[in-house]
């Protein structure tokens, strides 16, 4: 099945191609990433304990359509399923409530551990179906809040010092 005819198959597929941001030509994960900026946004309107109901839900979502989608594609993990970089990236967000600096940081760290898979995250995305799809990108995204706590604690540091 071709994948501009998928978008528009089911609600599943619309939801797990990220609205149709999964059709990219090119980088469709970076495109699916940034649909999650301003569904963080969204998020910011809601009291800070429906977040994490949110980004909670909205994994358990997407291991169902990423689910639906790979076997209507007949495809383990397809690229045009983004709804997995969309729901971790957005977690990522919620969880630490970035600036702009921060959030373009944030997203170069999110996009550089999804895409090279570093350590755990490939593990990870061995597990089957759509729970693999949606757990290698949580994983990187705590990678990702990992080191960029760990930047934030040594410019803080820095910062102290020369004050």
């Amino acid at each position: 099945m071709k994948k501009n005819n998928l978008l528009f198959k089911n609600e599943s597929t619309f939801i797990a191609l990220g609205f149709g941001s999964g059709l990219a030509n090119f980088a469709p994960g970076t495109f699916g990433t940034l649909i999650a900026i301003p569904l963080f946004y969204f998020s910011q309107l809601l009291p800070q304990y429906y977040d994490y109901f949110f980004v909670i839900t909205l994994f358990f979502i997407g291991i169902y359509v990423s689910n639906q989608t790979c076997l209507i594609m007949k495809i383990k993990d397809p690229s045009c399923i983004v709804i997995d970089e969309i729901v971790a990236f957005l977690a990522l967000l919620i969880y630490l409530q970035p600036h702009a600096v921060e959030l373009f940081y944030s997203f170069l760290l999110f996009r550089f551990f999804d895409i090279t898979k570093l350590g755990p995250i490939k593990r990870f995305e061995t597990l089957p179906g759509g729970i693999g799809i949606m757990a290698d990108d949580v994983v990187a995204g705590i990678c990702a809040f990992i080191v960029q706590c760990g930047i934030w604690t040594y410019f803080n540091q820095q910062l102290l010092v020369t004050i």
